[in-house]
């Protein structure tokens, strides 16, 4: 078992190592994630940042190193198992079922539901429909917390892109998450809704929950994260507050340019 560093960490990412063919995306690489912060992870087109984010959630299983969530580790683990541990993960291009409604949506990405077990339908239909009726109220919640709850009964593919983020962000809530991974979640919004989105993340944030995000907006990098951490050719090259980062001459001549 490897050493573990007495700073609280809910995420740690030691020498990770994930090949495809013959590149390596994501090389030795090493980062961490305190709790209740949000963290911003930049770098290059390539730099291997969704690569990571996918060892992470479990999509992908790394060729060496070590992912501890919290005091388990979690690389190797099937993305399910991990979601019940408490992490989870939004998409870059929203996944969402665009044939149901906006509620459907969210009571479909509930955990632990009644419903999800064959057995359950056949013998025990009255703890089912219990169970359903909850998670229904639990994503009223959510909806009224993202501010989607006007569009409650619209079917899915009818949002705007930036509500569709939203929609991402609302279906993860329904998991429980004590660490959320967001993949780019501002990325074609209007700076409107960005703005509204980070201010719930913010909200949620201050509410304990934890957030690991890949943005190109440095405007969001800088202003809304504690800490950034740089990936450069599959490594961590920098990891600092914003200021710091936004000075380090090696993130300058690697990413940011002059």
């Amino acid at each position: 078992m490897t050493e573990r560093s007495e700073v609280p960490l809910i995420l740690r990412v030691q020498d990770v190592r994930k090949s495809f063919g013959g590149i390596r995306a994501v090389d030795d690489c090493s980062l961490a994630v305190s709790p209740q912060s949000v963290t911003g992870l930049i770098g290059p087109n390539g730099a291997g940042k969704s690569t990571l984010f996918n060892l992470i959630a479990g999509l992908y299983r790394p060729d060496g190193g070590e992912i501890w969530f919290g005091d388990t580790r979690i690389d190797g683990l099937p993305p399910f198992e991990i979601v019940h541990l408490g992490l989870t993960k939004t998409w870059q291009i929203p996944h969402e079922l665009r044939n149901m409604t906006v509620l459907e949506n969210l009571v479909l990405g509930s955990k632990h539901n009644a419903g999800e077990h064959l057995t359950n339908l056949f013998f025990q239909p009255g703890l089912v429909r219990r169970d359903e009726k909850r998670w229904r109220q639990r994503a009223r919640e959510v909806l009224r917390l993202t501010q989607l709850d006007a569009l409650a009964n619209e079917h899915a593919k009818a949002l705007s892109g930036g509500q569709k983020k939203l929609l991402e962000l609302a279906r993860a809530l329904m998991t429980d998450p004590t660490l959320v991974l967001l993949d780019e979640p501002v990325a074609g919004v209007n700076p409107t809704l960005a703005g509204n989105l980070m201010d719930l993340i913010e909200k949620l944030r201050r509410d304990g929950r934890t957030f690991f995000l890949i943005e190109h907006d440095m405007n969001v990098v800088m202003n809304r994260c504690d800490r950034v951490i740089v990936m450069h050719q599959g490594r961590t090259i920098a990891d600092g507050t914003p200021a710091s980062v936004k000075a380090n001459p090696v993130v300058i001549e690697s990413y940011l340019g002059g």
